[in-house]
């Protein structure tokens, strides 16, 4: 008999019923991984192409009410969508299956099974989770998130869902690449204006002269250049969100005119002298050290107490180690959606290596790796080398090795490796070209 090709995952605490389900299940199915350990089934969905879990829903002694079971669903489903995850539970449990079956489970089977019924169900989940894998289209209005399970990003989620029912502003701080555009998107979809426009505007790219006309607007005649009225980002935003990324970086006798909008919620379009009142909700962002720039009188401490009712900083990649392999394997998904190569997956052992490299430039530099990987790989296996991982051992973090010489040494690397060339060396670093010569200056760098 010809097996399937399919790969099935079997997690369940008791050493017996691993052994029996893999007898059976063994001679349908070409693979069949096997855990007692629900702790080792983020690194194996990360490493390999996972149609069905069979998943038991209780681990320890004493807690039988599925709680970890409907825990390990969700983490199933947050990093591998295309995966289904079929429940075992004991007869008299089977209240807590249906409640899988509520929070995304396929179907689920009763211990002691029946080997029948047992396969009948896996054939019908194979084959499923094939069709899933080939269709699966993500709209925009479906977008998922990947939040990860360290403490630092729950408890920062948890505020997000909090602030996001009411109008508050938010402030967003972090270094470049940890995702501060995603989680601002995030507060304004759980938020009462999510049906309402979410606008987004980078001001560090934002030229002075164009500073007023782009976010104001202006009226027709205003400028040479100014053929019709037109409204600026805070007046498309309407009734909506408006996201400023990079405030750090507006000049002061800008940053006055955006004190006054704040303050009275009204913008006049260049070319005009009636105010127009606007309806949206401000959050900003920025990567710089903002009570610094504060400090050395570069931002106004008016605009700073406008801007950050709820101040919320993203904690780097590198203090949440734990995430970087489920997102790894989220973002191998979703890249490879775009690429239309759903069949990918990570060389077996690439968790450690993932866990290990320094992530300089965080959730950005992450992904963007995984889509060259994507881009560059030959077969269906995404190598370490695909993803350039196995050349970073000169700079790891000891006592002897602050932070600052591992900056100075990745600069020093990168600008080699791009032959001096600052506007690749600061997309490759995830810098902006301003941050990168600041960086420059103070390492004092030598540019060949």
């Amino acid at each position: 008999m010809r097996k399937n090709q399919a790969r099935i995952l079997i997690v369940d605490d008791q050493e017996e019923i691993l052994f029996s389900l893999k007898m059976i299940l063994k001679k349908h199915y070409e693979t069949i991984f096997a855990t007692n350990n629900p702790k080792k089934i983020i690194p194996l969905l990360s490493e390999n192409q996972i149609d069905v879990v069979l998943l038991d829903m209780n681990y320890r002694i004493g807690f039988e009410d599925g709680r970890e079971g409907i825990h390990w669903l969700k983490e199933i489903k947050q990093i591998s969508p295309q995966t289904l995850v079929v429940l075992m539970t004991a007869f008299g449990k089977i209240e807590t299956a249906v409640e899988g079956l509520k929070t995304g489970a396929f179907d689920y089977i009763l211990k002691p099974w029946d080997n029948e019924k047992l396969l009948a169900t896996i054939a019908t989940a194979v084959e499923n989770s094939r069709k899933k894998t080939k269709k699966t289209v993500i709209k925009p209005e479906e977008k998922t998130y990947f939040k990860g399970n360290s403490t630092k990003i729950k408890l920062i989620y948890s505020i997000a869902e909090k602030v996001a029912k009411t109008d508050a502003n938010v402030f967003i701080l972090g270094e470049n690449g940890t995702g501060k555009f995603v989680f601002a998107q995030y507060i304004h979809e759980n938020s009462a204006r999510k049906d309402k426009p979410f606008v987004h505007i980078d001001l560090g790219s934002l030229s002075e002269n164009l500073f007023e006309s782009e976010l104001f607007g202006y009226a027709k005649g205003a400028f040479t250049d100014a053929k019709t009225d037109t409204a600026g980002r805070f007046e498309t935003a309407s009734g909506g969100t408006i996201f400023l990324d990079e405030i750090g970086n507006v000049p002061l006798h800008l940053q006055t005119k955006l004190l006054h909008v704040l303050q009275t919620k009204t913008i006049t379009r260049l070319g005009e002298s009636k105010p127009r009142p606007i309806d949206v909700r401000i959050i900003s962002a920025t990567n710089s050290d903002i009570k610094a720039e504060v400090e050395n009188k570069n931002f106004r401490e008016d605009l700073l107490y406008r801007i950050n009712t709820m101040e919320i900083n993203l904690p780097p990649l590198r203090e949440r180690k734990e995430d970087i392999v489920p997102m790894a394997a989220f973002l191998l998904h979703q890249i490879g959606e775009k690429y239309d190569q759903l069949e990918l997956r990570f060389e077996e052992n690439s968790a450690p290596y993932l866990e290990k490299y320094p992530w300089r430039g965080n959730i950005r530099e992450l992904e963007n790796k995984i889509e060259r990987a994507i881009i560059l790989s030959e077969s269906k296996i995404i190598s370490l080398k695909d993803l350039n991982l196995l050349d970073f051992e000169d700079i790891q973090v000891n006592e002897e090795n602050p932070l600052s010489e591992i900056e100075k040494k990745a600069i020093e690397k990168a600008l080699v490796k791009n032959s001096g060339n600052i506007s690749k060396t600061a997309e490759e670093l995830g810098l902006s070209r301003a941050s990168l010569y600041r960086r420059i200056e103070k390492y004092d760098l030598k540019m060949n």
